[in-house]
């Protein structure tokens, strides 16, 4: 068992005992083992039979789910549409349940912070939380599109796609003009040669 094991199940397991809805679509799949593999780390849990999570380390997986570590960005960014980006095989009634787990599980920070620093106190550090998060989202978005602007723009270096195949396409038809025009100038002078003589 690595050291990061045991904290990622009680997470996901204090999350669940407090949406109990959730717990009850697990307890279907009682037994079941689910292999969570990212990169090559894989993580077995399986289904107890109060709906929770258990360490699975010698099971065979009735499902596995891969994600590779290079979606994990995407992922956090975008949890709704998480496993849009990962690979499932195996029990496909258990992997839809799992899905669903992923879409609906939430954590409620007020619930967790309220014991120690009052109700009003919890509400407003969660709030604080969620606009610094968000205005850190919103700036790092602003300096990429600028970033972004800039080496598009105002660094010709960079060219966007379709410029650069406009300005292929340009480049063949004013080659094509050229080599025209040069034979034109060749037919004018030789029937200018030939006039004189």
């Amino acid at each position: 068992m690595t050291s990061l094991e045991r904290p990622i199940i009680a997470l996901i397991n204090h999350l669940l005992s407090r949406q109990p809805m959730l717990c009850d679509k697990l307890r279907a799949h009682a037994g079941g083992v689910a292999c969570f593999e990212v990169g090559a780390i894989p993580l077995k849990l399986a289904v107890a039979g109060d709906g929770l999570f258990q360490l699975a380390e010698n099971a065979e997986p009735n499902v596995t789910i891969r994600i590779k570590p290079a979606d994990l960005p995407q992922m956090m960014m975008n949890m709704e549409k998480a496993f849009s980006y990962v690979t499932i095989s195996g029990d496909a009634d258990f992997a839809r349940t799992i899905s669903e787990l992923a879409n609906e599980l939430h954590w409620e920070p007020e619930e967790d912070l309220a014991p120690f620093f009052g109700d009003i106190a919890a509400v407003r550090m969660t709030q604080a939380a969620r606009n610094t998060l968000s205005q850190a989202k919103t700036g790092g978005r602003k300096f990429f599109e600028n970033m972004a602007e800039y080496l598009l723009e105002e660094n010709p270096t960079l060219l966007y796609r379709q410029a650069g195949e406009k300005f292929a396409a340009d480049v063949v038809i004013i080659r094509d003009d050229v080599e025209r025009l040069a034979k034109r100038i060749a037919s004018l002078e030789k029937h200018s040669v030939g006039g004189q003589a």
